[in-house]
């Protein structure tokens, strides 16, 4: 399998990383043509404001649109979940560009500026009965989920931070920042 993963701004080497020790091809998605090559994409972690402009700019937001309509598997990590989000609880900012192709409403820095930065042990049942030890970076979460959203995680006051909606995964922390595949192994099973 060919896993693109979105290349503009942010945490996008450390999944490359994991994806080529778990045995795959990776491509750096920066531009349209790209994308033809790729059967699936992760949108990492970083600024979403400025991805999703850049995702205008190098003339992105359409192509990856269709091919999630064509049923490419896309999960989008911090970041790339704000830009998977079809809503924004503090509303989007004037002109902000994003997918929109889950139906999630998410919260922006929930959790504090850069400061307020932690890590959690999640309990994920289709990851096993071993906790998924998360590191949440300025971290969005999940305010509400749709209909046909699975919420896949939690934190111990019940807060989502991660959600699966068909071939969409949504995730407000960072699994490319440890050493634990399994939720780019639930990605690629997808």
């Amino acid at each position: 399998m060919n896993i693109g993963v979105l290349a503009l701004q942010g945490a996008f080497i450390e999944h490359e990383h994991i994806l080529r020790r778990l045995g795959h091809e990776v491509t750096q998605v920066r531009l349209p043509q790209h994308l033809d090559t790729i059967d699936r994409l992760i949108i990492p972690g970083g600024e979403s404001t400025t991805i999703g402009k850049l995702l205008v700019a190098y003339k992105l937001l359409e192509p990856i649109r269709e091919r999630a309509l064509q049923e490419m598997p896309i999960w989008g990590t911090c970041a790339g979940m704000i830009l998977l989000a079809k809503d924004i609880a503090e509303g989007r900012p004037e002109g902000q560009p994003a997918l929109r192709l889950m139906d999630i409403t998410a919260r922006r820095n929930a959790f504090g500026r850069q400061l307020d930065s932690f890590e959690a042990d999640l309990n994920v049942a289709d990851l096993g009965d071993q906790p998924f030890h998360a590191v949440f970076i300025r971290a969005p979460l999940i305010d509400k989920v749709g209909v046909g959203v699975e919420a896949l995680a939690a934190l111990d006051d019940g807060r989502i931070v991660a959600a699966r909606q068909g071939r969409f995964l949504a995730t407000a922390f960072h699994p490319e920042l440890t050493n634990d595949s399994r939720f780019h192994e639930l990605f690629l099973e997808m």
